[in-house]
């Protein structure tokens, strides 16, 4: 197991990157735990895969150094970092046994036969696959597959990080929630460093202790799942995380208050300063906004209504901007409920998308 250190990190694959937006990777300096468990989180495009690839040495970097520990490990090759890596799709050998599969990493670096044995069946009751040890993989199924290249990357017991690209792709939905779960149980047993990327936002926050969301190629926070559904440190974060995401509206701040279409929300915060900025938002998610007939709060017009059992959607319109609220279970909403009001302690302000901290008002 190691720390992993990103120093002054940045990558392009052009060459004779001119400017920040000739890179892929934007410039980063972060520490990675020795032992944590990290999600890579966002849309298509934004960067994970690059910066797995480097951290793998399958790239290496335009700029910066990775360290494993103290060990600049920045130009050795995959093969001398001492890593474990899962791919989004099944790598396994058919021919061989499940039992011959999970051993092979083992037997490959002369590990004696009874170690190979006992972490080939600690590993095989974990993934659940013990009464299958002595079938060929050929005729598994791909979920099973799957199972045993998660557990190939798992088998050894001092690789300094397993990385996982995308694993459950190929899975069936509630096969995914069995393997999340099944992932947390062997980091927990086994304390290795992962790195789980994803673009499934579910994924993410059920597996990781810390997720990494980014965006157009930069790191735009990390944090634990509570962190960024509290405190989103930037819009999109705000926007990626969560179903619906939060809601962002753009206003003129003013002290301890926000005025949007004329109207006055109440914050929590004072905030100054925020004239040069080319845009600010407020943010607040749909679980902190309620829908009522009080004459205070946005005029809102609702549009439809989304009953998913255990709570309902409200969709409404303000000023031609779409508002979401989340009612809770067995709530009844009636024509005579057109304003909604805000939970002032909940309520981020965001100048050029950025999280602005404001003072105690």
């Amino acid at each position: 197991m190691a720390k992993i250190t990103l120093s002054n990190l940045a990558h392009a694959y052009r060459p004779n990157p001119q400017s920040r937006s000739d890179f892929a990777l934007k410039q980063m300096d972060h520490v990675w735990d020795d032992g944590g468990a990290y999600a890579l989180l966002g849309p298509s495009g934004c960067g994970k895969t690059t910066l797995l690839n480097i951290i793998s040495g399958l790239l290496i970097p335009s700029q910066g150094k990775v360290l494993f520990g103290e060990v600049d490990v920045t130009r050795l090759p995959t093969e001398q970092r001492n890593i474990a890596q899962v791919f989004q799709f099944p790598v396994v050998y058919d021919t061989m046994t499940v039992y011959d599969n999970l051993a092979f990493p083992l037997r490959n670096r002369g590990t004696e036969a009874h170690l190979v044995d006992a972490r080939v069946r600690d590993i095989a009751r974990m993934l659940g696959m013990t009464d299958v040890l002595g079938k060929k993989a050929q005729g598994l199924t791909a979920d099973a597959k799957q199972k045993i290249s998660l557990g190939r990357g798992m088998v050894r017991e001092d690789v300094s990080a397993i990385l996982f690209d995308e694993p459950l792709t190929v899975i069936d939905p509630h096969m995914k929630w069995e393997l999340r779960t099944q992932l947390k149980a062997l980091h927990r047993e086994f304390g290795h460093t992962m790195i789980y990327v994803t673009h499934d936002q579910t994924e993410a926050l059920t597996f990781a202790d810390k997720v990494v969301v980014m965006y157009d190629g930069e790191v735009v926070q990390m944090g634990t799942p509570a962190d960024l559904f509290e405190r989103p440190a930037h819009t999109f974060v705000g926007y990626f995380i969560g179903s619906p995401g939060m809601n962002v509206l753009p206003a003129k701040i003013d002290g301890a208050s926000a005025y949007i279409e004329g109207c006055q929300i109440p914050l929590s915060r004072h905030y100054s300063g925020l004239e040069t900025a080319k845009t600010v938002e407020i943010g607040c998610r749909p679980e902190f906004l309620t829908l009522t007939d009080r004459p205070d709060g946005l005029p809102v017009q609702v549009r439809r209504v989304e009953d998913v059992g255990r709570l309902k959607i409200v969709r409404a319109d303000f000023f031609g901007r779409e508002v979401n609220i989340i009612a809770p279970e067995g709530a009844s909403i009636s024509d005579r409920q057109n304003r909604v009001v805000f939970d002032p302690a909940r309520i981020n302000v965001y100048a050029d998308s950025w999280i602005v901290e404001g003072k105690a008002a």
